[in-house]
């Protein structure tokens, strides 16, 4: 089961940030970050794919799903 991170109603850069904390302490596992902003999602795959990570995006209405692994 992949570690959640909700960062839903938070602004940039906090969610970067709780994302770079999750990844730090899990680098190897799989890692779902709830966002419901689209700049939110274009900062944490910038981030992320940096990093080396793969992330894949699933949007729902005005919410976003990014899973995030190695």
């Amino acid at each position: 089961m992949p570690k959640t991170v909700d960062a839903r109603g938070r602004s940039c850069p906090e969610p970067v940030i709780m994302t770079k904390d999750a990844i730090e302490s899990n680098p190897n596992e799989p890692i779902r970050v709830l966002v419901d902003a689209h700049v939110a999602v274009e900062n944490i795959t910038r981030f992320a794919t940096g990093k080396g990570y793969k992330v894949n995006v699933e949007e729902k209405g005005e919410e976003y799903t990014l899973n995030i692994r190695k």
